[in-house]
């Protein structure tokens, strides 16, 4: 099992009720999924909010990890990365 990374994740205002009004945390974790296991241990309904029930990010989030699109919640996480969680634009 890799080692957990210590990252920063930085949400949209959609997530703001469900941690506490803060923009700003930070979790741990050795990948995407797991930092998100530890951020809805902190902010109960969290993970709810970003990942559906076969474990997928949903379609309406967008999440960058250092700037790059990420789907696969099963990407390895390094310390110091930057995670970003917004709400997905669409429309017509």
């Amino acid at each position: 099992m890799a080692a957990s990374a210590q990252v920063t994740v930085t949400v949209g205002s959609v997530l703001l009720e469900y941690t506490g009004g803060r923009a700003r945390l930070s979790a741990a974790g050795a990948t995407v999924g797991e930092a998100l296991d530890a951020l809805d241990r902190a902010h109960a309904g969290f993970k709810w909010r970003v990942v559906d029930e076969q474990g997928r990010l949903r379609p309406h989030m967008a999440l960058f990890v250092n700037g790059a699109p990420v789907r696969d919640l099963k990407r390895p996480l390094r310390d110091g990365d930057d995670v970003r969680l917004l709400q997905a634009l669409s429309g017509g």
